[in-house]
């Protein structure tokens, strides 16, 4: 039989790789503006609403103890406090972002919207986690434009701002997924906020420095990650550190990588989400 008359032998593709290559982006880029769209949809609760809460705390210090608390290792009270209030805007809301999404998905049972795409656990990954790190980065950049207003705000080292805006949100977008995959009610979820994320908050030196606390308070305080967080993110603004701004910018660095590694295994085994 010649050439022109055999019968064309076509290579089928292989069942489960993907024509995307190495990275879906168009996949990876969807899914993240599907968890931008969904704050941004309701950006009075989502952006406005930690805008207003954050300038409360600062009135309520501002009026009841402002005037009459000295200086914190030579920098006006309110001024030392407003990067912690910032800080704790962007940290909150990354952590709500992420662990609402991932709660409201399993529980009205549309989960599987994201799991049915032929995108891999590191783009599902990145995508959800960028979602809420943006989340809480947009925020931190509305507060600090009112804030700004109000008080004599100066950056003292901008690339350590951003460097701990990011590292602050994507740190509570991770745990916020995490948090997400592990809740089956809004009652565990609740316990997470109430028991771990607010007191570890609160108690990082956000209003206050450390070298205020007893000694033993103080090493307790440096086994808390959100302090490292709020206290390299304090240094861009001030120009002082609490602690080895070295040391401040590993562990960040660390727990945001400790976190994306335990995410990713969560996700690549499907912990909670596949039946």
């Amino acid at each position: 039989m010649s050439d022109h008359l055999s019968p064309t032998k076509t290579k089928l593709p292989e069942f489960g790789v993907r024509k995307f290559g190495r990275v879906n982006w168009l996949g990876l880029y969807t899914l993240y503006t599907k968890e931008v769209m969904r704050f941004m949809s309701i950006y009075l609760q989502t952006i406005i609403a930690p805008v207003i809460s954050m300038m409360l705390f600062l009135a309520i210090f501002t009026i009841s103890i402002g005037k009459f608390r000295a200086e914190i290792n030579g920098v006006e009270f309110i001024i030392f406090i407003v990067p912690g209030l910032i800080m704790n805007a962007m940290m909150q809301n990354a952590f709500a972002n992420n662990s609402s999404s991932l709660m409201m998905g399993k529980m009205q049972g549309n989960i599987v919207d994201i799991l049915m795409p032929p995108i891999s656990a590191g783009e599902m990954m990145f995508a959800i986690t960028m979602g809420g790190a943006t989340r809480g980065f947009v925020v931190g950049i509305s507060t600090g434009i009112v804030m700004a207003f109000v008080v004599d705000l100066e950056i003292q080292h901008f690339s350590m701002v951003i460097l701990f805006g990011i590292l602050g949100s994507m740190v509570m977008a991770l745990l916020g997924l995490l948090g997400g995959l592990w809740a089956d009610k809004f009652d565990q979820m609740g316990m997470i906020t109430n028991f771990i994320i607010t007191p570890l908050t609160f108690l990082s030196g956000t209003f206050y420095s450390i070298k205020q606390l007893p000694e033993f308070a103080q090493t307790i305080t440096k086994f808390n990650p959100f302090f490292y967080l709020i206290d390299g993110f304090r240094f861009g603004f001030i120009g002082q550190s609490e602690g080895n701004i070295y040391v401040t910018i590993l562990v960040s660095v660390g727990t945001c990588v400790a976190l994306w590694i335990w995410g990713y295994y969560l996700i690549k085994v499907g912990y909670k989400i596949k039946s």
